[in-house]
């Protein structure tokens, strides 16, 4: 767990004290956390929502709480192109903001970017907007890698070395995140815009700014994944276009060689059947002058392909 005041503390256990500022971070999992909100007459719906591991994107409020659920996204073991998502909770009630996650690694990531920019004296609904917006921060981070492994699928599907299989698997990959990055922004713009309702007016007067600039980046964030979601159909469309090609070169090049051994095959074939008077055969070079004959035939359909750009 978690915990900020005037400064960060790391503890097992940490009493809550509802005199003082406090924002705490910790795995949803928290005994400490979950029964301070049962004490505290927090819903019974909150506590499942907060629980359900499929639980969407979400804004619930009441008199005492504000419950904000949205994702985090996290890279899957399956593929470096394959990110999937995780709820994260933040929970505000008068002094107390407590952010929750399955993961200890997304509270711990959190803990740390946050800690570079807390200040003692930051109000909790300030906190609330960091908190969002590096969780944006980190999706936009998502889609600069995507963007730079795309590049590299890009210049690799002209290599020697292909594995279509491999490429294939990545675009396939890269599309599924870049869909789910696209739907979600949109469901957290949304959610954004209640939390920024929910404010106060003087505190709204101060967070202008600052929530303008993070919608911006939910904008942002929607318009570059769906930018990149048309590059992967052009990659996929590129991949096929160059598979093809290839397949078209192997086959124009097996044409090629049908093509020289074609009237050679005429030529034998003349020779095996049954005839009982064939004048080649009585010839001291007859056999020679086959071999010749077919030789020249072969080479000179062989340049012929060679000037056509065949083989």
């Amino acid at each position: 767990m978690y915990l900020f005041t005037d400064r960060l503390y790391r503890k097992d256990e940490i009493v809550l004290d509802d005199s003082k500022k406090q924002v705490i971070f910790t795995t949803i999992d928290n005994e400490t956390i979950l029964h301070w909100l049962t004490d505290h007459g927090f819903p019974e719906s909150f506590i499942e929502d907060i629980q359900n591991e499929d639980q969407s994107i979400a804004y619930e409020s009441n008199e005492e709480f504000q419950l904000i659920i949205l994702k985090y996204f996290v890279r899957d073991e399956e593929d470096e192109l394959l990110y999937h998502d995780e709820n994260v909770v933040i929970i505000l009630k008068g002094n107390t903001l407590i952010f929750l996650s399955r993961d200890p690694r997304i509270v711990k990531n959190v803990t740390t970017k946050l800690y570079k920019r807390y200040k003692p004296d930051d109000k909790l609904e300030y906190i609330t907007y960091t908190v969002i917006d590096i969780l944006v921060d980190h999706t936009m981070s998502i889609l600069d890698r995507l963007d730079d492994r795309l590049e590299e699928i890009e210049d690799h599907i002209f290599s020697e070395d292909l594995d279509e299989e491999e490429i294939q698997k990545h675009l396939y990959f890269a599309r599924r995140t870049l869909n789910r990055i696209a739907k979600l922004s949109v469901q957290s713009t949304d959610i954004v815009n209640k939390v920024y309702n929910h404010f106060p007016v003087r505190i709204r007067e101060k967070l202008k700014y600052e929530f303008i600039d993070l919608k911006e980046h939910l904008s942002f964030t929607i318009n570059e994944s769906k930018t990149y979601l048309d590059r992967t159909g052009y990659l996929q469309n590129l991949l096929m276009g160059f598979l093809s090609n290839r397949m078209n070169q192997a086959m124009q090049r097996l044409a090629a060689i049908s093509l020289i051994f074609l009237p050679l095959t005429f030529i034998v074939g003349n020779y095996g059947m049954n005839f009982k008077y064939m004048p080649e055969l009585e010839w001291k070079y007859g056999y020679l002058g086959v071999w010749v004959l077919n030789i020249a035939i072969a080479w000179l359909i062989f340049k012929w392909l060679k000037k056509q750009k065949w083989i």
